[in-house]
């Protein structure tokens, strides 16, 4: 079982994250699941009538707005890093928590490196998938990489100048 950063500790990841190409037909009616985009959009009502938990995730070339309306469904959001490089879900990111009032578990998924998570948090991520190849108890350290921050922010919404 993987584990994942959350709440500040790591612990294992109970949820099952569904490929792309992955049917409806695969799925059992409990346990809890998070589906790709395309399939919540397609099979929304039944996804709503399982008895498991319900998440879905976003590819960096989707956009937050289209689950807007759709919110209260989902416990977790997971947004996927296809390359470090690719910042479009520290957008997505922002607009979940910031301009729809967002609550739930974010969490980023895909190229998640520990040089990330510091800003990744400063965004309203919460949880973290790390690659495979990293240990995500020497990743843990990273979110207290600084002690004070300039900018305003999810997390501090206030700029330093501000906070005086």
């Amino acid at each position: 079982m993987q584990q994942i950063i959350k709440g500040n500790q790591v612990v294992p990841d109970t949820w099952e994250m569904l490929a792309k190409d992955a049917s409806l037909e695969q799925l059992t009616n409990s346990g809890d699941i998070i589906v790709p985009l395309a399939m919540w959009l397609e099979h929304a009502h039944a996804l709503k009538a399982r008895d498991g938990r319900l998440g879905v995730w976003l590819d960096a070339d989707e956009e937050a707005e289209s689950i807007a309306d759709d919110l209260e469904h989902f416990a977790v959001i997971a947004l996927n890093f296809p390359v470090f490089s690719d910042g479009r879900s520290y957008s997505n990111a922002r607009l979940l928590r910031d301009r729809y009032q967002y609550q739930g578990e974010l969490r980023s998924i895909g190229d998640v490196l520990r040089d990330q998570l510091f800003f990744m948090h400063r965004c309203g991520f919460d949880a973290y998938a790390l690659r495979e190849d990293h240990d995500p108890h020497a990743a843990l350290a990273s979110l207290n990489d600084f002690s004070e921050v300039y900018q305003a922010a999810t997390d501090q919404p206030l700029p330093l100048f501000r906070r005086r």
